[in-house]
């Protein structure tokens, strides 16, 4: 297949490059394209499948600037890739990536799944919701998929966190029982390939099914790389280091991936220790 990768500069683009570049052939493009529209007409016309990855990341201090900048990177983008698409002669199958921040606040042992279809009243909520939307806009049969907290050593929210826990400063934020979603980036990647494969569209979740509280990820890190942990972060430091992003990290978020378990869907790293014993070998 010819493969055009939007928004394929980032973590989870690479990883996509890597698996694919293996059997097709693979463009990856940053969001600067978007400011080329009629080159992006001509990649769109040339390509098979189309995966949208474009946004600017939510780990970052939330100024009312920034936001913007996250807003826009999601719904604008796709605005214009909506216009684009239904133009071109040549229209390739579509996946896109949305976020498990659609879902209301649960804890670990009432999961919302894919059947759920209210979200919730917050900033990612309503932006997720939003972000789906011009998705469909783009393409009725397009294959979302819903991630968790992508766990891969080359960048992403491990990456982040691993000087702290590796200077035995890790800890529980505040009281460490909010629920924390996570994919492991193989399965992730695995899984958009089981998607192609399989032909399916319409809205997937995509984190492990091993649901785990915020603190027992942090247990099973600091286990893993051999580093104490105690110190506690509370709610109030982070809203001073993030201001309105720290609900991505105090956020309780209880998914399931049902639609894919159901379509038979194995997991390689289904529970966190079996995760960061690969991502650390």
């Amino acid at each position: 297949m010819k493969i055009l990768i939007l928004g394929g500069t980032g973590l989870v683009g690479k990883a996509l490059v890597s698996h694919f570049a293996l059997n097709h052939e693979v463009k990856a493009l940053g969001r600067g394209i978007y400011n080329q529209q009629k080159l992006l007409k001509e990649y769109i016309e040339w390509s098979d499948l189309l995966i949208q990855l474009s946004g600017a990341t939510i780990a970052k201090r939330w100024t009312k600037k920034y936001k913007e900048e996250i807003w826009n990177s999601r719904i604008k983008t796709n605005q214009k890739l909506a216009k684009i698409y239904n133009q071109s002669y040549n229209r390739p199958k579509l996946i896109c990536a949305s976020a498990v921040g659609f879902y209301p606040e649960s804890n670990c042992k009432k999961p919302f799944d894919e059947s759920y279809k209210k979200p919730g009243s917050d900033f990612l909520s309503i932006l997720a919701d939003n972000w789906e939307q011009e998705m469909l806009n783009i393409s009725s049969k397009a294959l979302i998929f819903r991630f968790g907290v992508v766990l891969s050593k080359n960048g992403g929210a491990l990456k982040e966190m691993l000087p702290m826990y590796r200077l035995g400063a890790g800890g529980p934020i505040g009281d460490g029982a909010q629920c924390f979603p996570w994919i492991h980036i193989q399965d992730l990647v695995n899984a958009i390939q089981f998607g192609i494969d399989k032909n399916i569209n319409g809205i997937y979740n995509l984190t492990s099914p091993d649901l785990i509280n915020q603190k027992d990820f942090g247990k099973a890190l600091s286990k893993t790389i051999s580093r104490p942990f105690f110190i506690k972060t509370f709610p109030w430091q982070l809203k001073l280091l993030f201001g309105e992003g720290s609900e991505v990290l105090l956020k309780s978020l209880a998914v399931s991936p049902k639609k894919l378990l159901k379509h038979g869907f194995k997991f390689n790293f289904a529970n966190i220790d079996s995760a960061l014993k690969d991502l650390f070998k």
